[in-house]
């Protein structure tokens, strides 16, 4: 049996019933078709999930009755920041999106001088709230309970000299690699360029401020497969690639 999970911003907890918002509402409804009685798992980013079923749903409301908790924990070990300079339509809208599927713990769009995307009026706060749409069903679909931070966009002077940890920054021409390094208190925050990559005036600010540049093969990589490509090797190295296996639910569920 497939039981959807949901990300909702309301405060979950044991026993509480809850009405789900118009969105979550119209998701249950329309796409699902969750009807009276169906189970649905619930979490609301703090870590673990409830198993959840539908007390009441109708064209005006979908009230969720709250059974279980689970504590369930699929989290990295690593703690990684990602600092993603924005590219254009779909290629940042993978980037977050597999950032999220890849462990990243919080990330921030930045704006850099080859920054091909201009935002006027609203079309910032429309777009960082797309941005955080794509890291909640992101969440969703690969089984995280804690939700990744997204943060304001930011430029990149501004942004980078507020980053703690191992910093490395992604340049096609360095020499170090990420082998040859060590995360610091298991925190890495990565630097990745947009379409274009660095002027040379931002990279001299960036290893001012302790960033090391990095490079990821021989290969030059578009702007898309640089962080994702980062993302994996990090976790592959002192993340949970290849080292923790998924905490099994005893249940007859397939969770998706």
């Amino acid at each position: 049996m497939r039981v959807s999970r949901l990300y909702t911003p309301a405060h979950l907890a044991t026993g509480k019933r809850i009405e789900l918002d118009d969105e979550n509402a119209h998701y249950v409804r329309t796409v699902l078709r969750l009807k009276k009685e169906a189970e649905i798992i619930l979490f609301d980013g703090a870590g673990g999930e409830y198993l959840c079923t539908v007390a009441e749903i109708s064209r005006k409301t979908a009230l969720i009755q709250i059974n279980k908790w689970l504590d369930r924990n699929v989290e990295s070990p690593l703690l990684v920041t990602l600092g993603l300079g924005i590219s254009r339509g779909d290629r940042m809208d993978l980037s977050v999106q597999k950032a999220v599927e890849l462990g990243v713990n919080c990330i921030t769009p930045l704006l850099t001088e080859r920054c091909v995307v201009q935002f006027k009026g609203e079309k910032k706060p429309q777009r960082l709230l797309h941005w955080q749409k794509i890291v909640q069903h992101a969440a969703e679909q690969s089984g995280r309970t804690t939700l990744p931070e997204l943060t304001e966009i930011e430029n990149l002077q501004h942004w980078i000299g507020k980053q703690q940890g191992l910093k490395v920054f992604l340049d096609p021409y360095a020499e170090a690699t990420l082998a040859e390094m060590n995360p610091i208190d298991m925190h890495v925050t990565l630097l990745a360029g947009p379409e274009g990559g660095f002027s040379g005036q931002e990279r001299d600010v960036a290893k001012a401020a302790g960033f090391i540049p990095v490079r990821l093969g021989s290969r030059i990589l578009r702007t898309e497969t640089a962080s994702l490509a980062a993302l994996a090797a990090v976790q592959m190295l002192w993340g949970d690639f290849g080292t923790q296996v998924l905490p099994v639910i005893k249940s007859s569920m397939e969770i998706v």
